[in-house]
């Protein structure tokens, strides 16, 4: 869940929650004050009462009066009625109704007589006001909250936009090409902040980038003659007399050793150039053809590994470099044989512009980091640099690559 709408959420419910709250206590007081009113005017009518009884000696008449009554009851000499303010039921005559009304219950003693007194009056107008202001206060609590959605929404997503826009920049960034991170002005303090941080990581990320790079370029290029003449010193060497056994050997590893220096400082060199896109032209390639030409070429290997390898081409034509093109094809068919068991097989497909290359092999699932650089097994005689080419030709023309271990075949899947 994003920032914002975690924000919006938890600001809606508290503002909810407190609203709810707020309006129920404004509920609860407001009906508490007009109850308190309707109560005084009740005392107001008591005290007219007795002071009637004493000043004339007999109760006034009963009365019904609008929104108001008053009755009275003789009770026994020596009953007492507890004085109480009740809710009861007011009949109005005028609308042939019962309404909510408030009564006082109390006692007044005539000429040695004892009378129960009920004044009555109607709570319509004080319900009313209580559910026009509980109204008012709903529609009020409504209007905040929307307010508040409108606000989060656009004013938010407004005062947010140059921090998703540096998000982004920072996703798309690329060490491999110039642009630089440009963030939007604000006159937020985190933002720029931020803005300049990300700006700041970029440049040393960019510059570390370029020495190391540089350092690689300039190793693989230095270390080029040196090799050459290793071997070159080696080819001399044994054209200038007989060798015993053991001599033959030492000098055998040696050129192993060197022929592998010299494929390492090829394939960084050549990863350089890939990363620099610094390849020939790109042309349209009949990638079944090539294909085709790759798998006549392996016949004589697969034939002395006990192969046997099943293919299945339609035509596919991609836009890219012929010399890298024929450098993908040929890592990934020499890699199916290279890891391959003996009588094992391998299965090429060329079909809705994909390439699918699938082998049978001695271990089970490889690991994900397959396609990082120097990544191998330990059994594994190449240089781990292979697969690593293979992901960055296809990054370069924005293909994808992948791997998965399916029914004991290692397959991998170029989608041009």
């Amino acid at each position: 869940m994003k920032l914002a709408q975690r924000y919006n959420r938890a600001n809606l419910i508290t503002s909810f929650i407190i609203l709810t709250i707020t309006g129920v206590i404004y509920y609860v007081a407001i009906h508490f004050i007009l109850t308190r009113n309707l109560d005084k005017d009740l005392v107001i009518e008591e005290k007219e009462i007795e002071s009637y009884v004493k000043n004339y000696g007999r109760l006034p008449d009963p009365g019904d009066f609008l929104h108001q009554k008053v009755t009275y009851r003789l009770l026994e000499r020596d009953k007492k009625i507890e004085r109480d303010f009740i809710f009861d039921n007011f009949y109005d005559e005028t609308e042939k109704e019962n309404e909510p009304g408030r009564s006082l219950v109390t006692n007044v003693v005539v000429n040695e007589e004892n009378y129960q007194v009920v004044i009555s009056k109607s709570r319509v107008e004080s319900e009313d006001l209580v559910q026009l202001i509980f109204l008012i206060t709903i529609t009020v609590t409504v209007l905040l909250l929307i307010t508040l959605l409108l606000i989060n929404r656009f004013v938010l997503r407004r005062i947010w936009r140059p921090f998703y826009a540096t998000l982004n920049m920072m996703k798309a960034f690329n060490l491999t090409q110039k642009e630089e991170i440009d963030a939007l002005p604000t006159n937020i303090d985190e933002f720029n902040e931020l803005n300049e941080s990300a700006v700041a990581m970029a440049s040393r990320v960019r510059q570390d980038y370029k020495e190391l790079k540089s350092f690689t370029d300039n190793a693989s290029h230095e270390m080029m003659t040196p090799l050459a003449i290793v071997n070159s010193k080696l080819d001399s060497l044994l054209q200038t007399g007989t060798f015993s056994d053991s001599q033959g050997e030492i000098l055998k590893d040696i050129y192993y050793a060197n022929g592998r220096l010299i494929k390492l400082n090829q394939s960084l060199l050549l990863l350089a150039k890939i990363e620099n896109n610094l390849i020939p032209e790109i042309q349209q390639i009949d990638i079944s053809k090539l294909l085709a030409d790759k798998i006549a070429l392996f016949n004589e290997l697969l034939e002395m590994e006990g192969l046997t390898l099943t293919s299945n081409l339609e035509y596919c034509s991609v836009n890219m470099s012929s010399y890298l093109a024929d450098i993908l094809l040929n890592n990934l068919l020499a890699n199916s044989i290279r890891h391959n068991i003996p009588g094992g097989e391998i299965v090429v497909s060329l079909a809705n512009n994909q390439l699918q290359i699938s082998n049978t092999g001695e271990t089970g699932q490889l690991e994900q980091r397959l396609f990082e650089r120097f990544s191998k097994s330990a059994a594994s005689e190449g240089t781990g640099l292979g697969l690593a080419i293979s992901k960055q030709i296809c990054t370069l023309y924005g293909y994808s690559i992948s791997y998965v271990y399916v029914g004991n075949h290692h397959q991998f899947l170029i989608k041009f």
